[in-house]
């Protein structure tokens, strides 16, 4: 070898060695991130802010070391707030309406806050609750998650099965593959992020604990719920209270690893909700004693109850102890302060609607005037435009409000259009927290305002939806060779009736199949059914019979709308689940 060349590689490899050194002095410079997310906790249900029964010191501490957000928001029920944090958009644009149905799934083209600080050097993993699509290419670890601990669907008990499942030795995902645990769901989900946390690696972390609690079904350890009883408590709130109790312990848990591990200097800990509380079990109804801080509305309200959450963040040395903003923050904000914190650049041509708040957190200013957060809430995959929506700003919220939005199902006609818009509600939210004190007459000059800026945003965020198109179910991968299709993932128009017949929008890779229905109680006699494209196939079931099995099917490459159900009369039923097997890849 010449002495040139040997200089040249002596170079090359000084370089090399000099570029990995610098990023891995970078990675331990940049921060670790914690964001924990509770599940259908108000605003109210904080000590701090009033309640009278409950007391939440370890989720308080975080903003006591940090600081507390008093007017945060997010969106009206689960998923779309989940979509908005990790994606910094408007769930509109990722393709999120709703909770249920083909309403929550995310499209896979988003770039999650995973899939962005995994690809600049960060280990990341979720532990709880993901509901943006349990089968690929929807499934956390498909979005940028190394370790995902999660369960499926919206809650655990729900139709994502499986049947049966609780809170109390809970049958959970790890990494994709299904398996009971030992335990309370919280205290796994915590045990699992712990373990993530305190792992022996020199790159920086990302931790979503995001708890399923307080959501319904109200499963708690009696010691937990039993001081509320005593203290006179309506059932619900003695369970939901307990709940929370829990959450707060497990939140302790998770500060005292970090103090632990002598790391809590470089973690940025976030600690929120995903929407208001569930205060009413119909819109008539409110639990006795449920403390809401004198808000208006409920979970599903885009009304302050329903998307004011709490929210503490800590950054010691970074962001001022004891810090108390009145400053409207939101959850698209997440992803791009978090970026910003990390020194990360965010994925270019990809429009990001949130802001970064680390300047309000530093103190380097005091507010962001002429800010606006839309929300809006509906059941099923199609918006409709000035139905239950809500601008709000700092000073002044425009709201569409509405009793039942899970009732808004059809395009309403001219004639309830005219009615909405004559009954538009405006509030001064500085001045009028409760939303007590209507404005509109007095003031049809900022209505008219506010509402075009809705209109504007509202054609913008569906227009980017429709383009993409609602996100397709992947049968016969390598990555997921069996997929269980439930009753929560399909559509149609029958799932909005009873759902009990639906079908599932599928993309299919070439190959053989088994296909297998769980069927629900069979009164009598009838005939099975399976579809997709030109496929037919039907075979004969009996009173009483559990499940049917179709062999050897053989699948052609493309998408369409996958149909199993079965007919004892006119009218089809749909089964509980549909196991959908490949069965020639190899080593599956």
């Amino acid at each position: 070898m010449s002495t040139r060349l040997k200089i040249r590689l002596s170079r090359i490899l000084l370089t090399v060695t000099f570029v990995s050194a610098c990023s891995i002095l970078q990675s331990q410079d940049r921060p670790n991130v914690i964001i924990m997310m509770s599940d259908d906790q108000g605003y109210g249900d904080i000590g701090s802010h009033g309640n009278p029964f409950l007391k939440t010191p370890n989720m308080e501490s975080i903003g006591e070391q940090g600081a507390e957000m008093t007017h945060f928001f997010a969106y009206p029920n689960c998923s779309a707030s989940r979509a908005a944090v990790l994606t910094g958009r408007y769930p509109y644009r990722t393709g999120v309406t709703a909770v249920t149905q083909v309403d929550h799934f995310m499209n896979t083209s988003e770039e999650t806050l995973a899939e962005i600080l995994a690809e600049n050097g960060y280990r990341t993993g979720i532990f709880g609750k993901w509901h943006l699509g349990d089968n690929a290419p929807m499934r956390p670890t498909d979005q940028g998650f190394q370790e995902a601990l999660v369960h499926k669907g919206g809650g655990i008990g729900q139709a994502a099965g499986p049947a049966g499942n609780s809170y109390f030795d809970p049958v959970l995902e790890h990494n994709n593959v299904s398996k009971k645990y030992e335990g309370y769901c919280d205290d796994i989900f915590t045990e699992a992020a712990i373990d993530f946390i305190g792992q022996k690696n020199k790159k920086p972390f990302l931790a979503y604990l995001a708890t399923n609690l307080p959501h319904f079904p109200l499963q708690v350890p009696d010691e937990r719920a039993e001081p509320y009883r005593k203290k006179g408590l309506h059932e619900d709130n003695a369970l939901t209270y307990g709940m929370i109790d829990n959450i707060d312990y497990n939140v302790g848990r998770v500060l005292e690893k970090l103090k632990e591990l002598g790391i809590e200097e470089n973690t940025i800990v976030i600690f929120l909700s995903d929407n208001g509380p569930r205060n009413r079990r119909t819109k008539n109804d409110v639990y006795p004693g449920r403390w809401t801080a004198n808000l208006r509305g409920t979970k599903t309200s885009v009304y302050e109850c329903g998307i004011r959450v709490p929210f503490f963040v800590r950054w010691p040395g970074k962001i001022k102890q004891g810090q108390t903003s009145k400053t409207m923050g939101t959850v698209i904000d997440i992803l791009p302060t978090i970026l910003d914190a990390c020194n990360v650049q965010a994925p270019e041509n990809i429009k990001i609607d949130g802001k970064s708040l680390l300047p309000l957190w530093k103190g380097e200013t005091d507010s962001f005037e002429n800010s606006l957060f839309f929300t809006q809430m509906h059941y099923g995959p199609t918006p409709f435009k000035y139905m239950h929506f809500a601008v709000r700003g700092q000073k002044y919220k425009l709201i569409s409000p509405h009793d039942f939005p899970h009732g808004i199902l059809y395009q309403p006609k001219d004639e309830e259009l005219q009615q909405v818009l004559s009954n538009l509600e405006l509030y001064d939210v500085e001045e009028d927290p409760s939303e007590r004190i209507n404005l509109a007459t007095k003031h049809p000059e900022m209505v008219d305002q506010l509402l075009a800026e809705y209109e504007n945003w509202f054609d913008e965020v569906t227009e980017e939806r429709d383009a993409k198109g609602i996100q397709r179910i992947h049968l016969g991968t390598a990555q997921q060779p069996e997929v269980n299709l439930s009753r929560f993932d399909w559509g149609g128009p029958r799932v909005i009736s009873k759902n009990e017949l639906g079908h599932w929008r599928v993309t299919t890779e070439l190959g053989m199949y088994t296909v297998s229905l769980d069927l629900p109680e069979v009164a009598a006699d009838g005939i099975a059914h399976l579809k997709y494209n030109d496929l037919h196939l039907e075979k004969p079931i009996r009173k009483g019979q559990e499940n049917v099995v179709f062999n050897d099917i053989s699948l052609l490459k493309g998408e369409g709308n996958f149909h199993a159900y079965f007919k004892i009369g006119r009218l089809a039923t749909g089964p509980l689940f549909v196991d959908v097997k490949r069965i020639d890849i190899k080593g599956k």
